[in-house]
């Protein structure tokens, strides 16, 4: 992890805030260039001869950390050694989701998954939607007494667009 930099305020803006401020002299008058951090050939707050800061090239002073949050690194994720032995993103088992290669008012449908299973939907009042039509639908065990097709025999329980 790099090292993390402080911000650094220029001198000239310290020495204007502590004249708004009104610590400059005991009146509350200006600051005057012998008490101003700059005075006397000093070099500013954070410029490469302030040896509380590090050097010119950002590193820290010698003793000091870089900078980084945590004394300890972080724990590396391996890489993995064979494919999960179950799906990782848990689904519900009767949600389907794919593209309509049959569409129309209902009440048969027929819906393609990304992985190339087909059902045949059935119910009666759920929509008109465009052949091509990307949808979700929720599902139920198929009537045996209807026919919608090729495909897995389904019953409509929702079915909504999906954008």
């Amino acid at each position: 992890m790099p090292a993390t930099s402080r911000a650094r305020v220029p001198a000239a803006c310290l020495a204007m805030l502590l004249v708004l401020a009104g610590c400059g002299d005991p009146d509350g008058g200006t600051v005057t260039t012998d008490q101003s951090p700059t005075a006397a050939g000093s070099a500013p707050a954070g410029s490469a001869s302030d040896p509380a800061d590090g050097d010119a090239t950002g590193q820290p002073p010698a003793g000091r950390t870089g900078g980084t949050l945590s004394p300890t690194e972080p724990p590396l994720i391996g890489t993995p050694t064979a494919p999960p032995s179950h799906p990782t993103e848990l689904r519900k088992a009767n949600v389907l989701a794919g593209r309509l290669s049959r569409g129309g008012s209902g009440p048969c449908y027929t819906l393609v998954t990304d992985d190339g299973r087909e059902y045949a939907l059935h119910g009666t009042g759920k929509g008109t939607f465009a052949t091509g039509t990307w949808v979700r639908v929720t599902t139920a065990p198929a009537t045996a007494e209807v026919d919608c097709g090729p495909g897995v025999p389904v019953s409509i329980l929702k079915m909504s667009p999906v954008s």
